[in-house]
């Protein structure tokens, strides 16, 4: 009940002496007298082998009279048995030494000399008594409760000890065998005639007069032990003994109500000499005696017995005394009077309880001391008795009634007594669950089962019209939250605001959801917001567990989710989730899986984004940003957005979210169609167009009407609708499979643009912004080539001719919206894509046209060439939609590119913007520059960022981070006098790259930002980076792919890359990697040429073998960038193995004749003598043994070579080094697994290289290296080669071939591997 232990001694001796260690040392000594009687009895044959009941020994003594033997006998017995309870006990407490503690020790010890002190005084006082009745006395003062007098049934004492345990089945049972044996005894006690002989001695403990007269002996220590009992804190002593009180006072009829009231008082009584914890546990023992009094049932006999009884009132007023002691007592002894009340009928409340002394004036003075245990109980009783009284004060209203008792004047009356009911935190006081039940009396709402969203809808919308009680409920509700949590609660202390979040928690389960907006305020709302946008704030998790329950509560049900996210949204200006650093409104949103939760959500979306009246109490914070989980296509949007006044955050809000309801719907093709259109539709029409005839217009054409916002939105939230638009069509023609003959009905895209033509052509509807002649030219010509293809497409059906006119019309659709977004930039791209758009599809419907865009017959560049030169020149500012659109369209025309077109593409991968003018030139520097030479490079790159991702096999996928990067402007000069060098391009490529160029330093000049031009072209050659990966993903095999391999390769090694943007290089690495390296297909066909592979070859020899050096530029260069440095030599060295061995698969693969190969061969053979001459030379044997293992034929061809080299070579280090490769070119020239004819042809082979081998082996031992491991190396490969040589039987022949001297030093070298040979030549 809310008490705390205290460790003092006192209180632990009052635990142990009230509790269950009460009279122990008594118990134990007068149980061992008994057994101690018991065996003198058997011995003297007085009585029966059975047990004995302590009753005859009384009577046979008593009649006995006053013999003088007797008495001394049992004096000395006495004697005997308190020397035995001396020594028993201290045996006893020598052997619990070990379990209990010093601190019980004391008690039990003092225990027992109070024990002696008392049996002490038993005997003198007894002595001016007779024998016999002196010894029945004594026995009745230590016995009774053992067994009873005369014929009276035993009761076992140990059940007390029971009672308080914390296993509630053992209290049961205890508390059912106590009442059973307690109603034994009662009944044989009142059938006894002589209850004086009983009582007429000394009566334990009930000297006094108790009230209990009609009671055994046994029953009145049992009651009294009983109260004792509730008053103690240890373990689980209250419950068990409150409810064996309980029991035992409603089973047994003669225990008297006012007896136990008495008794209760006086047991636990209060004195000035307690301390702190005795006193609590003192009042909550008569909080628990009551509470067992109440719950028995007693006080309704009594009545129905005597209506005029007291006993009721004595009771009630008895409470109310003790709820006035301590504040903690008021609640539970109020709950104590409600289960009372809960027994009564309305009659005796009227009649007892509410005349009880004291409770009126408790009504009275609750409003103005704040006494919400008095609140609480005049709503239950008002709720009991149902009838107007003037005794509840001005905590009722009077007339009662559910909107008087919730209008705003009485609520505020009550305020205090709300106020108060913190003090028992963290449970809930009582008083609030009785307030929600007479809220939301009549709405006990039905389960949710997950698949009834559809049918929640339905029923939402059949009760939009509320009735009569909804509206009162509404009311009420409405000035309960005003009043009580916002006025009274949000706005105080901790404890009141954590208050509050639980009671809304109470409202949850029975809220209507028209409710919603009521219950989150915006009060609660900005409460919510600050909490948990500091993670140290002391209400954090009862915020968090407030946001978890209320997400629990919408999960399966679409209205509510509907409502609680856009009152949350609503009330933080859509920056819940921003704010918060949570994902609640986005994971809310996340969870719309029907058409009609994602409709009715849409709908929502839309009334927020055109109500006026939406806009928060919240004042204006510029520092306050969109919700991070938007998607916002640009920088340049997510400023402009930053510049937006306060009333706009939630509108751009509302823009992000309507595309992302589509992101995790599972729904058939056609229903989702149908969500998509609603969300273009209200884009199209708050993002393009603006109506001159006030807010509302209607289309005869579709039926519909439209609505915009009286005041009119910012051009920024314009842009944001038309890109979101974009991202629309985009994610829409990446959803599409194959085209269908049904085109307006499934296509996204031609829907637009008809919904676009048909609000075009209404007079009072105009486009958002004015066009230039130009700009407006190329709208109305990009709007008619779409409506053309269209056509053209649905004629085509399923033809391969159909993706490619689905992917230029969706490009369309894209130039239409960025026309309306940049104004006077893409007029010129629209003019040439169209011209492309009428060659490619040459028909008599799309060449009808003026001759403006025909071009001279013999000039006409190739379509393929205008279409790439188009799409490069859209890339650099194109948005990341349009850039999906442009992928898409490559991806089918990529097959027919040309070669020069492929080539404008390689040249803006190696294009670099500002070479370095100052330029060391010694000679570590132009070792450098012949690392951007070894391929061929003509040009090299500088840039500071990058962008990832991949698009190869995801059909049009593009990087998140281009979306937001890619437009981004820049601040920074371009440095004077920047010179490129363009060696390789004819004037028209010149002219095409400046283009481009110009189109990057426009882009820089238009957008803000502190990106350079630098990073503006990095990004330009990420996205050529991306059609060159599609490229390669859809031809694979042509030759054109060792022309991107080159100039890819070329553009890795250059130093710019590293220096200029390190994502750069490892995008290039990626698409060498995966496109190339590991592609299922490479080259093939006639036309691919030695005269290709050859000088590849060799370059990526050279630079597999190029050493690591430091620039001498570079003073005392840090670990990072040696470490970085180093890296990318790691890097480069590895792609040109990785080169090496892909050339080499493509040379075996054309299968040429072994005459074309030796130029291949001379590749290898010098690489070989400059690596045993130049120490330069850093290519790795495991390299070199790799290429043989996996091309043996290579190694077959420079094995003679080799061998010279190995015996002519200056270097003992590549000369040992080299011995693992001359073993790895002879385990693939000869076999020794193999059948008779391989063996014979092996061994024939071995034998022709027999004379040079011995030559090796001689210079080998006769000139050992110094160093141990090289001399090991020398025997392992010497251990080797006699091997093979012993299993082709060519023992003697190499015997025969090596010199005299060789033998000498083979045996002083080799010892037994050498010994070994000679003896299976014999």
């Amino acid at each position: 009940m809310g008490s705390k232990k205290r460790g003092s001694s006192a209180a632990e001796e009052v635990e142990n002496q009230l509790d269950t260690g009460t009279d122990k040392g008594v118990l134990e000594s007068s149980k061992k007298k008994m057994k101690k009687e018991k065996k003198k009895e058997v011995a003297d044959g007085s009585a029966s082998p059975s047990s004995t009941s302590a009753g005859k020994v009384v009577e046979n003594q008593v009649d006995a009279g006053t013999d003088k033997g007797v008495s001394e006998s049992l004096k000395k017995k006495r004697k005997k048995e308190k020397k035995k309870e001396v020594a028993e006990g201290s045996a006893a407490s020598s052997s619990a030494t070990q379990s209990i503690t010093p601190m019980e020790r004391r008690k039990k010890r003092k225990a027992l000399d109070k024990e002696r002190h008392h049996s002490d005084s038993d005997e003198s006082g007894a002595k001016h008594e007779p024998s016999g009745l002196k010894v029945e006395e004594s026995h009745e003062t230590r016995v009774p409760v053992a067994t009873s007098p005369s014929s009276l049934p035993e009761f076992h004492i140990s059940v007390f000890k029971d009672l308080a345990s914390a296993d509630a089945t053992v209290r049961e049972a205890a508390v059912e065998s106590l009442v059973v044996e307690l109603r034994k005894v009662q009944t044989a006690y009142g059938k006894l005639e002589k209850k004086e002989l009983l009582e007429g001695g000394l009566q334990l403990e009930a000297e006094k007069d108790d009230g209990l007269n009609d009671c055994a002996l046994s029953l009145r220590y049992a009651i009294r032990r009983l109260i004792r009992g509730v008053s103690s804190s240890r373990e689980c002593a209250r419950q068990g003994f409150a409810l064996g009180l309980t029991v035992l006072v409603g089973a047994i009829p003669c225990i008297k109500i006012d007896a136990l009231l008495k008794l209760t008082v006086d047991l636990l009584e209060v004195s000035s000499s307690m301390k702190g914890q005795e006193v609590r546990d003192c009042l909550l023992g008569r909080l628990f005696a009551y509470g067992a009094i109440a719950r028995s049932g007693r006080l309704t006999e009594e009545w129905v017995y005597d209506q005029k009884s007291p006993s009721i009132k004595e009771f009630t007023g008895s409470l109310i005394s003790l709820a006035a002691k301590k504040r903690y007592l008021q609640e539970p002894a109020v709950s104590v009077i409600l289960d009372l009340v809960e027994k009564l009928p309305v009659e005796i409340l009227l009649n007892h309880v509410l005349e009880t002394p004291g409770l009126q004036e408790w009504f009275k003075g609750a409003n103005e001391i704040g006494n919400v245990d008095a609140l609480h109980l005049a709503l239950k009783m008002r709720e009991k008795i149902s009838v107007n009284s003037k005794v509840f004060g001005k905590l009722l209203p009077d007339p009662y009634s559910p909107s008087g008792l919730f209008s705003a004047d009485h609520l505020s009356s009550l305020a205090n007594c709300l106020k108060d009911s913190t003090f028992c935190q963290p449970r809930v006081h009582s008083v609030w669950p009785v307030l929600v039940n007479i809220l939301l009396l009549d709405m006990i709402l039905p389960a949710i089962d997950s698949t009834s969203g559809l049918n929640s809808i339905k029923k939402h919308k059949k009760n939009r019209k509320c009735s009569s009680s909804e509206e009162e409920i509404q009311k009420n509700l409405q000035c309960f939250c005003e009043v009580i949590i916002e006025g009274c609660l949000l706005l105080s202390s901790h404890d009141r605001k954590h208050l509050a979040f639980d009671v809304m928690l109470l409202l949850l389960p029975r809220l209507p959801t028209s409710c919603i907006p009521i219950v989150l305020s915006y009060k609660l709302v900005q409460c919510l917001v600050d909490i948990l946008s500091t993670k140290d704030s002391w209400l954090y998790k009862v915020a968090q567990y407030f946001l978890n329950q209320l997400s629990n509560w919408v999960k399966h049900d679409d209205v509510r989710r509907v409502a609680v996210i856009v009152a949350l949204q609503k009330h933080s200006n859509g920056r819940f989730d921003c704010i918060t650093r949570t994902k609640t409104v986005k994971d809310l949103m996340g969870e719309f899986k029907t058409e009609s939760g994602s409709m009715l959500f849409i709908q929502n979306l839309i009334n927020m984004f055109l109500d006026e009246g939406h806009a928060s109490e919240e004042p204006s914070d510029q520092s306050q940003t969109t919700d991070d989980n938007s998607e916002i296509g640009s920088v340049e949007d997510k400023d402009s957005v930053g510049t937006m006044g306060t009333s706009d955050f939630l509108k751009s809000w509302v823009i992000d979210s309507l595309p992302s309801v589509l992101k995790h719907l599972q729904l058939d093709p056609e229903a989702k169609f149908r969500v998509q259109k609603e969300v273009l539709k209200f884009l199209a029409i708050q993002g393009v167009f603006s109506s001159s005839l006030g807010t509302e217009i209607t289309s005869f054409e579709l039926q519909e009407k439209f609505r915009w916002p009286k005041a009119a939105i910012s051009s920024a939230l314009c842009r944001m609708c038309i890109e979101q638009v974009q991202l629309l069509l985009a994610n829409a023609q990446k959803g599409d499979h194959l085209v269908t003959s049904g085109l307006e009905t499934s296509d996204l895209g031609s829907y637009f643009m008809r919904f676009l033509s048909t609000l075009s052509n209404i007079p009072s509807v105009s486009l958002f912004r004015a066009l230039s002649d130009e700009d407006e030219k190329a709208f109305k010509k990009l709007q008619a080539m779409e409506t053309r293809l269209s056509r053209e497409e649905r004629n085509c059906g399923l033809s391969a001719d159909a993706n490619k006119l689905h992917a230029l019309r969706y490009l369309l659709i894209q130039l239409v919206l960025q026309v309306l977004l940049r104004p006077g930039e893409f007029s010129e791209a629209a003019s040439e894509l169209i011209i492309c758009c009428k060659k490619a599809f040459a028909t008599p419907d799309l060449l009808d046209s003026s001759g403006e865009d025909d071009a001279d017959g013999d000039e006409t560049p190739a379509l393929m060439d205008v279409l790439v030169d188009t799409l490069l020149s859209l890339l650099p500012q194109s948005s990341a939609p349009m850039r999906s659109a442009i992928e898409q369209v490559f991806k089918y025309f990529c097959n027919d590119v040309t070669d020069d077109g492929l080539l404008r593409m390689l040249r803006v991968i190696k294009k670099d913007l500002k070479p370095a003018r100052h330029q060391d030139r010694d000679s570590e520097d132009n070792d450098d520059d012949d690392d951007e030479d070894l391929l061929g490079i003509e040009e090299a790159e500088e840039s500071d960022e990058a962008e990832t991702g991949e698009t190869g096999e995801s059909d049009g996928q593009t990087d998140d981070s281009e979306a937001v990067v890619g437009v981004e402007a820049v601040n920074k000069e371009l440095p004077e006098g920047s010179d490129d060098s363009d060696g390789g391009m004819d004037d028209d490529a010149m002219f095409r790259m400046d283009t481009y160029l110009s189109r990057i330093l426009k882009e820089r000049k238009n957008l803000a930002g502190g990106e350079t031009a630098h990073s503006q072209l990095v990004l330009f050659k990420l996205r050529v980076l991306s059609l060159l990966e599609i490229y390669l993903h859809e031809s694979p095999g042509k030759p054109q792919v060792l022309k991107v391999y080159s100039n890819l390769a070329q553009a890795f090694v250059s130093p710019h890359t590293a220096e200029g943007s390190e994502q750069l290089g490892q995008r290039i690495w990626g698409i060498l990697q995966k496109k190339i390296f590991k592609a299922k297909d490479y080259p093939r066909g006639e036309t691919v040429q030695l005269s290709m592979l050859e000088p590849l070859l060799e370059k990526n020899l050279r630079l597999a073998s190029k050493p690591f050096k430091k620039k001498k530029s570079v003073v005392n260069p840090s670990k990072k960038k040696q470490s970085a440095s180093w890296s990318r030599h790691k890097m480069i060295t590895s792609l040109a193995q990785q080169s090496t061995f892909w050339i080499l698969k493509i040379i075996e693969a054309r299968k040429f004749p072994e005459s074309e190969l030796q130029r291949v061969l001379d590749i290898f053979q010098d690489a070989l003598e400059t690596y045993f001459d130049s120490k330069k030379f850093q290519m790795k044997s495991e390299f070199l043994k790799e290429i043989v293992r996996r091309r043996p034929w290579i190694g077959h061809h420079i094995f003679e070579f080799l061998l010279d080299k190995c015996c002519s070579s200056k270097s003992e280090f590549r000369r040992v080094e080299a011995l693992d490769l001359v073993i790895e070119i002879l385990k693939s020239l000869v076999s020794v697994t193999a059948n008779d004819s391989g063996r014979a042809a092996s061994k024939k082979t071995l034998k022709s290289h027999l004379p040079k081998l011995c030559h090796v082996i001689k210079e080998l031992v006769t000139n050992m290296p110094e160093k141990q491991s090289r001399r090991a190396e020398v025997r392992k490969f010497c251990s080797r080669v006699f091997q093979i040589i012993t299993s082709l039987n060519l023992s003697e022949p190499f015997l025969q071939d090596l010199e005299p001297n060789a033998h000498t030093a083979c045996e002083t070298q080799l010892g037994d591997a050498f010994l070994a040979l000679k003896k299976v030549e014999r």
